[in-house]
């Protein structure tokens, strides 16, 4: 029942990862799911969440808070407007998130699950770092991007979670202490850290 949390720098190979974890243990992998959760939850469409979930992190007391109030659950869960601003998504997200792991078996990438999960007794956190270049080329590879393109979208994606983490009162999200696992991306290739991952969950 355990959960696996993934971080990473963007181009780190993060979501093939999280996939091939999610395959091997017969896992739920979260990320686009997310976002579809969220959007029914709140009676919107999955552009809005995508475009507030861009655009979030006012409010990140909501992501690190291990207490939900049950006025703050009532509000949001009896809500029927069809609409979300950057706190209703982080109550949302921080609902979902708990309640996926709390069921167990589930790979959850991003969105400050190092965070909302810190203490969570069955999860595990791991965080993938790699080369600049090396991000690019891997956008390239896996995405079919131009070098161009793959270098503007790491370097965007860069600043947005720069930015991100900046507003969330945040700057420790790369510290290794935050997790169990930190893997190298250039030093090891994905069947590799695959091989860690799995000996970490079930050592």
């Amino acid at each position: 029942m355990a959960v696996i949390t993934i971080s990473r720098q963007f181009g780190a190979g993060g979501i093939t990862l999280g996939k091939m974890i999610a395959e091997k243990f017969g896992y739920t992998f979260a990320d686009t799911e997310i976002i579809k959760m969220v959007a029914e939850m709140a009676n919107v469409s999955t552009h809005f969440v995508e475009t507030v979930e861009k655009e979030a992190g006012g409010k990140f007391s909501k992501f690190i808070s291990k207490t939900v109030s049950k006025p703050l659950v009532d509000r949001i869960l009896k809500d029927e407007r069809g609409y979300i601003d950057e706190e209703i998504y982080l109550d949302y997200l921080v609902l979902i998130i708990a309640q996926m792991a709390d069921d167990g078996d589930v790979v959850i990438l991003g969105r400050g699950s190092q965070y909302i999960l810190n203490d969570h007794p069955d999860a595990y956190h791991v965080l993938l770092i790699d080369t600049f270049e090396n991000r690019v080329r891997f956008m390239q590879k896996h995405y079919e991007l131009s070098q161009a393109r793959a270098s503007q979208v790491v370097k965007n994606e860069d600043k947005r979670r720069f930015n991100l983490y900046k507003k969330l009162g945040k700057t420790d999200y790369d510290n290794p202490e935050l997790y169990h696992l930190v893997l190298n991306m250039n030093r090891i290739h994905l069947e590799k850290a695959l091989e860690l991952i799995s000996d970490l969950v079930t050592s």
